[in-house]
C-alpha cells in the first residue's frame, strides 16, 4: 500500500486526520515515523500559500505523497483577523489558552450579533515530483464570550455553533468532523486521493 505523509507535528491534528481519512488506500505516516523534524515556516500571505509551501517542501524531503494543511479563524469584527496568523496571533510560543485569551480581549465590548466568524481550512496534496492539488472547507460560527469545552484544540472552545448550541470544543470528534472546516476539506481530499490511487493502479 502506498504511503501518505501527514505533514504536521500537531498530535491533535494527526488524530483528526486519522479519523477523517479512514477509507483511503494509503498507509498514513506521521512525520515522526518518517524521521522528519523539519518545521516549515508559514511565511505565505494566505492559507493556500502556507498549505502549498508545507506540502511541497515535505514531499520533496520525504519523497512521499504528502498532505499538509493550513487553517485559520477569520473574525468579521476584526477585519478577518487572525486569518493566516491564527497560530501566532498571541505571539510565538503562545499556548491555545493564550491565543483564546488574546482573541477574547480583542473582542471586548463587541455585541453577540457582531461576533460572526468562520473557520477555514485549505489542504494541499503534493507529490515529490511537484504535482499539487488544493481542497478547502469553511465553517461559520460566532465567537463566544468565554471558552467552553475541553475537546478539540486551537480556538475550538471559543467557536460557537448556533445550530448545535455548542462550541466546537464541546462536540465529540465524530460530530466535529461532520461540520468542521477540516472535515469538509478532508472529504474533498479523500476524493482526490482515491482518484490518484486509481490512476496509479491502472
Amino acid at each position: 500500500m502506498p504511503k501518505l505523509l501527514l505533514g504536521t507535528n500537531n498530535g491533535a491534528k494527526v488524530r483528526e486526520y486519522q479519523s477523517l481519512l479512514p477509507n483511503i488506500p494509503y498507509d498514513l505516516v506521521t512525520m515522526a515515523e518518517a524521521g522528519i523534524t523539519t518545521e516549515v515556516e508559514e511565511v505565505g500571505g494566505s492559507l493556500e500559500e502556507n498549505a502549498r509551501l508545507k506540502a511541497t517542501e515535505l514531499a520533496k524531503e520525504s519523497q512521499l505523497l504528502t498532505l499538509a494543511d493550513d487553517s485559520g479563524l477569520e473574525v468579521d469584527a476584526l477585519g478577518g483577523e487572525p486569518g493566516p496568523l491564527s497560530a501566532r496571533y498571541a505571539g510565538e510560543g503562545a499556548s491555545d489558552k493564550d491565543r483564546i485569551g488574546y482573541l477574547l480581549s480583542r473582542m471586548e465590548g463587541i455585541p453577540w450579533d457582531k461576533r460572526t466568524a468562520r473557520f477555514r481550512c485549505v489542504i494541499a496534496i503534493a507529490s515529490p515530483e511537484g504535482e499539487i492539488e488544493l481542497c478547502s472547507g469553511e465553517c461559520p460560527g460566532i465567537i463566544a464570550f468565554e471558552p467552553r469545552g475541553s475537546r478539540g484544540f486551537g480556538y475550538d472552545p471559543a467557536f460557537y455553533l448556533p445550530e448545535l448550541n455548542m462550541t466546537m470544543a464541546e462536540l465529540p470528534l465524530e460530530e466535529k468532523n461532520k461540520v468542521s472546516h477540516r472535515g469538509q476539506a478532508a472529504r474533498k481530499a479523500s476524493a482526490v486521493l482515491l482518484r490518484r490511487a486509481g490512476t496509479s493502479n491502472s
